[in-house]
Order: structure tokens, then sequence, then C-alpha cells
């Protein structure tokens, strides 16, 4: 009985641990076939949303009268910015606000400034984009101070 007891609690704690896989490119859930990271930095300035965003690491060309400060793309981050996480930000921007910045800059009554290009952007630049942007994320560990008790 517990052989049995404990082989079931050894095969739901696998299941946990495999349920657990945040690979930014996770066959996992939520899943577009790979793009083209070429097609999808001319998708993004096509669609001005240097206007915007910068990416750290990428010289964008300036549209003119667009106002800093611009909220950036890609950097170092204390997660995976995974596949999925990007394409939500993209079509449904007010899911999540960028942090770090004044609220009047990334939102209006709490929903994104962002523009919604749900009507007029392709899949295939959705997916492009995405492959543009995902590289220039590099995940670092948080540093974090144990406090030390005399």
């Amino acid at each position: 009985m517990k052989k049995l007891m404990f082989l079931a609690l050894l095969t739901g704690l696998a299941a946990a641990v495999a349920g657990c896989d945040r690979d930014p490119m996770s066959e996992k859930g939520f899943r577009l076939p790979d793009g083209d990271p070429v097609a999808g930095r001319e998708a993004f300035l096509y669609m001005q949303c240097n206007q915007c965003h910068t990416i750290r690491g990428e010289e964008l060309p300036r549209v003119p009268l667009a106002d800093p400060p611009f909220v950036e793309l890609g950097g170092p981050v204390t997660k995976v910015k995974t596949y999925g996480e990007l394409v939500t930000s993209i079509i449904n921007p007010s899911h999540k606000l960028a942090s770090g910045y004044a609220e009047e800059v990334v939102s209006v009554d709490g929903e994104s400034k962002m523009y919604v290009y749900n009507d007029y952007m392709t899949v295939q630049e959705l997916i492009d984009i995405v492959m543009f942007l995902q590289p220039h994320y590099d995940v670092v560990v948080p540093e974090f101070h144990y406090r030390v008790y005399p």
C-alpha cells in the first residue's frame, strides 16, 4: 500500500514538474509557426512601432514628431519573455501595462495607449514581429540579499 501511494505521489510530482517548463519556444500551450525576424523588423518599422518603442541593442530610425519617453523592449528581464507573452502584448496591449514608466506615458484611464493593430496586422506579420523581438530579451537572475541576523 505504501509503495502504491509513493508511486502515485512520484507520478503526480513528475507531472507537476513537467508543467513548469518555461522554455521561451515551448511546444506546450500556445504556439505559432516560426517566423522571419528580418521580415519582423520590416513589419515593426512599417507599422511605426518605433514611434513609441525602442529596442535594447537595436538601431531603429526615428519617427518624425515622436516624443520620448519611449517604452523600451528587450534588455534584461528576470523571467523568460515567452512567445505567448509577446503575442499577448501585441494583440492585447492592455493585458499588462509596461512597468517603470509614468502612468500617463503608457495608459489612459487604465487602458494601454498602444494602438491595437488586430484589424490591420496579418498573422504572418505578428509571427515575424515576435520572432524579431524575442532574441532581444536577456534573462538575468534577480539579485537577492539574505538578511543576516545576529
